[in-house]
C-alpha cells in the first residue's frame, strides 16, 4: 500500500472465499461496523479513543506558517490535478477523505468523513456510513450523492485515479447515510481501505454555476476558489505566484479524535519559485519558514550563516521510519535501444557512485540496492522458505539468476575499479550487439549511434549528470542533459517522452495494489501513470498479483522480497543514493510534539503550532 494521498486497508479477518471467488453483491452479509481498518492486525486506537497519542491537545492555535514549492500553480481542481498538484497547490487543505491514517501505525486509517465501514469476510465489497454532523463550508451536509459523484468523477477525468480503483466497479447509496463500494474481485485486502482514500468533492457545488454565471466543469481547471469540508479555506492567491488558506473557525470536524492537536495555524501559505537555488535564498533571507533540504551540498554548505549559529534557525534532522524508496536512473523501455538488459546493466557499470558521493555529495549517501530500500521488505542473499516458492511457481517467467546470484551494483571509487568496471560494461555492450566504429557506440546491424538524453527539471542534476557523462562517452556513447521547466517535465514525462530520467518509487511497509500502476503491464500503456519505464513483464505481473492478495503478513513480506529480486535483476535503472532521515531547516518560531510520532518524519505543519515566545526571540518574518 502506497503512502501517496490515496492511502489504505484490513488484515485481522480470516478469508471465507477462495482468492478467485465472484464478488458478493451489495447486499450481503458486510461485516461488522468498524471505527478503523488496518492492515497490519488490530488498530491501535480503541473506538472511544480521543486523540492520538502524539499530539498536543493543547496546542495553541494561531500564527502563520510559511511554505515554499518549486514551480508554479494555476489550478484549484484535484481532479485535473491529480496528487502532484495537491500537493503543490495546497489544495488538500481544503478537502477531506472518508478516513484518515494515523501516523503512529503502519497503514492504519480511523473514520474521517465516515463515522464507520464495515466488509464482508472476503474483502468484496465496503460499506462507509457518513457522519450526521460532516458539513461543507457552506454548511451544507455531505451527503452519499456526494460520496458517489467524487468516485464517478475520479474515475472518469483522472487516469491515475481510473487506475488506482480500477477494480471498483460501483459506487451505490445503500441507507440514509450509507455508500457502498462493489468490486470485480474477492481477496484484495487493501480495496476496502484504499475506497477510504478518496477525496470527496461537492457535488452541488461543482454541478452549479460560478461568479460569472457560467456552469462549473470538472474536468478543466479553475482558479474559482473551492469549496471543500475541511479544516482550511482558500484565504488569497497571486496565480503561479502564492497561495494562503486560512482555518475554518466553525469547522464542523476540529473535535474529532483524529483532529485533535492538529491544523493548529490560522494562515498556511505557499509562496512558488521558479529556481532551486532561489529557493534556498528565500529561506535564508526569512521569506519562508520550513524547508525539507534534498542536497547534500547544501546541507553541508548552504546554511552556515548568522541565524543558524545565534539559534534563530534551527537543522534538524527526522528518521525516515515509515516508507523505503528506489530512485534511479530510469529508462524508457518503450525505445528499443533500451530493451536488452545488458545495455542497461552497462549503464550501472559506468556509474561510478562511490567518487561521485566523494566529490559533490560530501560523503552522506549510501547505494540503493532494493526497490524497498530501507524496509524488511528489501530482499537479500538468495531466496529461501516461501520466497523461494513463491519464484518458483513462476520460474518460467522471470531470470533465472533470481535463484542463483545475490545482486550487487558495481563497486568503483579507485582507478583500477573504473577501468574494470569499463571493460566490463563495454563487453556487455558488444555481446547486446553495439560497437564501436571511429569512437561511435554503434548497433553492429544497423549502424545506429547509442546515444541518450537526460531529462531534469531541477538545475541540480547538472551536477550529478555531467559527473557521469565522461564515463559513458568513454564507451562511445553520445550524451547530452536536457533541463525543462517543471510544467513542460510533467507533460514529457507524462507523454514518455524521453530517454533517461530520475525516478523516486515510494514504497510503505504494506505494499499493494500501488505496484500494479509501478510495474503492471497494463499501467505502461496509461499517459500519466506511474510506469514511467513502460515495463510489461508476466513474471512482475504475477508477483505484483501476489502481493495484492497475500493472506497474511508473512505471505506479504516474501512475495515483496520475490518481486524486489525480479525487478532488479532485469536491470531496469541505475539505482542511485539515499539518505535515511529527513534534512530540515525552519525559523526557529514552532512548536512540536516530543517526541514525535514513529512514521511522520516532520509531519509539518500538520501537528506543529505557532510559539509565541520562540517567535518574538528570533524575531518577526519578513
Amino acid at each position: 500500500m502506497s503512502s501517496h494521498p490515496l492511502r489504505r486497508v484490513i488484515l485481522g479477518l480470516a478469508l471465507a472465499c477462495a482468492l478467485g471467488a465472484t464478488a458478493t453483491p451489495a447486499g450481503a452479509q458486510q461485516g461488522e461496523w468498524r471505527h478503523a481498518l488496518s492492515l497490519m492486525g488490530e488498530p491501535k486506537y480503541p473506538p472511544d479513543f480521543k486523540r492520538f497519542d502524539y499530539v498536543n491537545p493543547n496546542a495553541p492555535k494561531g500564527g502563520v506558517a510559511r511554505l515554499a514549492r518549486q514551480g508554479a500553480f494555476d489550478n484549484f481542481n484535484l481532479v485535473v490535478a491529480g496528487v502532484k498538484g495537491q500537493i503543490e497547490s495546497g489544495v488538500g487543505l481544503v478537502y477531506e477523505q472518508l478516513t484518515e491514517q494515523s501516523l503512529d501505525e503502519v497503514s492504519t486509517a480511523y473514520g474521517l468523513l465516515a463515522e464507520a465501514m464495515r466488509h464482508p469476510p472476503d474483502f468484496s465489497s465496503v460499506t462507509y456510513r457518513l457522519r450526521a454532523e460532516a458539513r461543507w463550508h457552506d454548511g451544507k451536509p455531505v451527503t452519499p450523492e456526494d460520496v458517489i459523484f467524487s468516485f464517478e468523477t475520479f474515475k472518469a477525468n483522472s487516469p491515475n485515479a481510473a487506475f488506482y480503483y480500477q477494480h471498483v466497479v460501483k459506487a451505490e447509496k445503500t441507507g440514509e447515510r450509507e455508500v457502498t463500494f462493489t468490486f470485480d474481485q474477492a481477496g484484495n485486502r487493501e480495496l476496502p481501505q484504499i475506497v477510504g482514500q478518496l477525496t470527496i468533492l461537492p457535488r452541488h457545488w461543482w454541478e452549479g454555476t460560478g461568479p460569472d454565471g457560467k456552469k462549473r466543469d470538472v474536468r478543466q481547471t479553475t482558479l474559482e476558489p473551492p469549496l471543500g469540508s475541511g479544516p482550511y479555506r482558500v484565504k488569497a492567491f497571486d496565480a503561479q505566484r502564492s497561495a494562503a488558506y486560512e482555518r475554518v473557525k466553525d469547522y464542523w470536524g476540529k473535535d474529532l479524535p483524529v483532529h485533535v492537536g492538529t491544523h493548529n495555524f490560522d494562515e498556511i501559505k505557499f509562496e512558488y519559485y521558479r529556481d532551486s537555488t532561489v529557493l534556498v535564498e528565500a529561506f535564508k533571507g526569512d521569506q519562508y519558514d520550513f524547508r525539507v533540504e534534498n542536497s547534500a551540498k547544501n546541507w553541508a554548505t548552504a546554511y552556515d550563516f548568522p541565524a543558524v549559529k545565534e539559534g534563530r534557525v534551527i537543522r534538524e534532522e527526522f528518521a525516515e521510519r515509515a516508507s523505503g524508496r528506489m530512485q534511479g536512473f530510469a529508462f524508457n523501455l518503450r525505445r528499443a535501444k533500451f530493451q536488452d538488459a545488458r545495455v542497461r546493466r552497462a549503464f550501472n557499470f559506468a556509474f561510478d557512485f562511490e567518487e561521485m558521493n566523494k566529490q559533490i555529495f560530501f560523503g552522506a549517501y549510501q547505494r540503493i540496492d532494493s526497490y524497498f530500500e530501507g524496509t524488511e521488505l528489501a530482499s537479500s542473499g538468495l531466496p529461501e522458505g516461501q520466497e523461494k516458492a513463491i519464484l518458483e511457481s513462476v520460474r518460467d517467467k522471470v531470470p533465472p539468476e533470481v535463484f542463483t546470484t545475490v545482486y550487487t551494483n558495481p563497486v568503483a571509487g579507485s582507478s583500477t575499479a573504473v577501468r574494470d568496471n569499463l571493460r566490463e560494461a563495454d563487453r556487455l555492450l558488444k555481446e547486446a550487439g553495439w560497437e564501436i566504429r571511429n569512437g561511435k557506440r554503434v548497433n553492429a546491424k544497423t549502424g545506429e549511434a547509442l546515444t541518450v538524453e537526460f531529462l531534469g527539471y531541477d538545475p541540480s542534476t547538472e551536477r550529478y549528470v555531467l559527473f557521469y557523462k565522461p564515463s559513458l562517452e568513454r564507451l562511445g556513447i553520445g550524451v547530452s542533459l536536457r533541463v525543462v521547466d517543471p510544467s513542460q517535465y510533467e507533460n514529457r514525462i507524462r507523454d514518455f517522452d524521453f530517454d533517461v530520467t530520475t525516478e523516486l518509487w515510494p514504497q510503505s511497509l504494506s505494499p499493494g495494489n500501488e505496484q500494479r500502476e509501478f510495474w503492471g503491464s497494463k499501467a505502461a500503456g496509461i499517459p500519466g501513470s506511474r510506469n514511467v519505464l513502460g515495463l510489461r513483464d508476466p513474471g512482475v505481473d504475477a508477483l505484483v498479483d501476489r502481493i495484492v492478495f497475500a493472506k497474511d503478513r508473512e505471505e506479504l513480506v516474501a512475495a515483496t522480497k520475490a518481486l524486489d529480486r525480479v525487478l532488479l535483476a532485469h536491470h531496469l535503472v541505475v539505482p542511485q543514493w539515499t539518505y535515511n532521515f529527513s534534512r530540515t531547516v525552519r525559523w526557529n518560531r514552532f512548536g512540536r510534539p516530543d517526541p514525535m510520532p514513529k512514521y511522520a518524519s516532520s509531519a509539518f505543519p500538520t501537528i506543529w503550532w505557532w510559539d509565541a515566545e520562540k517567535a518574538k526571540q528570533t524575531g518577526p518574518a519578513r
